[in-house]
């Protein structure tokens, strides 16, 4: 039973980073509306290609003209999500069974659930920008969750092969460490909502220039602008949002990237004290350089769709990395109390075991 759940994570690990990729794509090729209804497609399983399925199609809706291209990348990526939604209720269902990692299986079969409701609202609300980002942090929420499922159960799994116990390793500076990495994960965190929040608003490339804006940005900055809500628009597709708002929405995203960028160097040089820890620093450090090279090659080539793609799938490993190294120090942090609790117990019974 263990090695099957253990297997169906990996599993659940790739189709998830598949469905966070056709997420982008569809978000990126404007077919977030391809099909106008959901489940479905224009009334039909599948994408209408038949002259009579494209004409009942648009006789049902009128307003959006069936195009192939767009219908297709939006039920594929369907598709996906509720191949991965069937696995991940099959791990909950083997995580009952077993009587291990229920809670965390229980959040994540609601974390998809919720998901496919954001899904249908992305849909049935014209791309509100809200549900829109809701929908883009759903996804890597989804993917850490199952991420966290994956290291527990591989944990599990390293321990019942090779017959190890579970030896303390501990951390010279954990608790500082720690707390760098869950600082870190926070603005990292921010920043993908700040990227989810330009993107739902067609901001990406309300800026031309490096590093921040073109001149005279500082004038037409408004943050109350950049933060509001819209509402009560019959169809958000292209955004709704003046320019000055798209403006200030974009430079609150590089500002966010400056500030990102800083605490993961602060938080590199901490993980490059450890020597078990290199690694992981040489992975996150690398990461991170890649992502700035996206986010620049996204303003000078104007958001060419494969770079656009990988900008938002290396924000996911970045966060991933994060995850990884909280796991790791804050596992090492727990056996290590759990050692020296069990150690000051053994010495303070000693003298009343050799007084009797």
């Amino acid at each position: 039973m263990l090695e099957i759940r253990y297997r169906l994570t990996q599993i659940a690990l790739v189709l998830v980073s598949v469905v966070v990729i056709l997420g982008a794509f569809t978000r990126l090729t404007d077919a977030g509306l391809g099909c106008p209804d959901w489940p479905g497609c224009y009334g039909f399983l599948t994408v209408p290609t038949g002259a009579e399925e494209v004409a009942i199609a648009e006789m049902a809706f009128p307003e959006r003209p069936v195009e192939a291209s767009k219908a297709r990348n939006e039920m594929v990526h369907r598709y996906f999500a509720g191949s991965l939604g069937v696995l991940v209720l099959l791990l909950w269902v083997l995580s009952l069974r077993a009587k291990q990692h229920v809670k965390l299986a229980t959040t994540l079969l609601a974390t998809v659930t919720f998901q496919a409701v954001l899904g249908m609202w992305t849909v049935t609300m014209n791309l509100m920008p809200l549900v829109v980002m809701g929908h883009l942090l759903g996804g890597f929420t989804t993917f850490c969750l199952i991420l966290l499922l994956f290291l527990r159960l591989k944990t599990r799994v390293l321990l019942a092969r090779e017959h190890i116990q579970d030896k303390p390793s501990p951390l010279k500076g954990d608790k500082l460490l720690l707390g760098m990495i869950k600082a870190a994960t926070l603005v990292v965190v921010l920043q993908i909502a700040l990227g989810g929040w330009t993107a739902a608003n067609y901001a990406a490339v309300a800026c031309t220039d490096l590093p921040i804006c073109e001149p005279g940005w500082q004038e037409k900055f408004d943050l109350s602008q950049a933060l509001s809500v819209p509402t009560g628009h019959a169809d958000y597709e292209f955004g709704v949002f003046p320019f000055e708002a798209r403006m200030s929405i974009h430079v609150l995203h590089r500002f966010g990237a400056i500030l990102a960028t800083s605490i993961i160097a602060l938080l590199l040089l901490r993980l490059w004290q450890n020597h078990s820890l290199r690694p992981l620093a040489l992975g996150l450090g690398s990461l991170t350089l890649i992502q700035i090279s996206l986010g620049v090659s996204n303003v000078v080539f104007h958001l060419p769709l494969a770079v656009a793609v990988a900008h938002n799938f290396v924000g996911l490993l970045l966060l991933a990395t994060l995850v990884i190294a909280w796991y790791l120090v804050q596992s090492r942090r727990k056996t290590s109390l759990s050692v020296h609790i069990n150690s000051s117990s053994q010495s303070s019974q000693l003298p009343l075991e050799q007084g009797a």
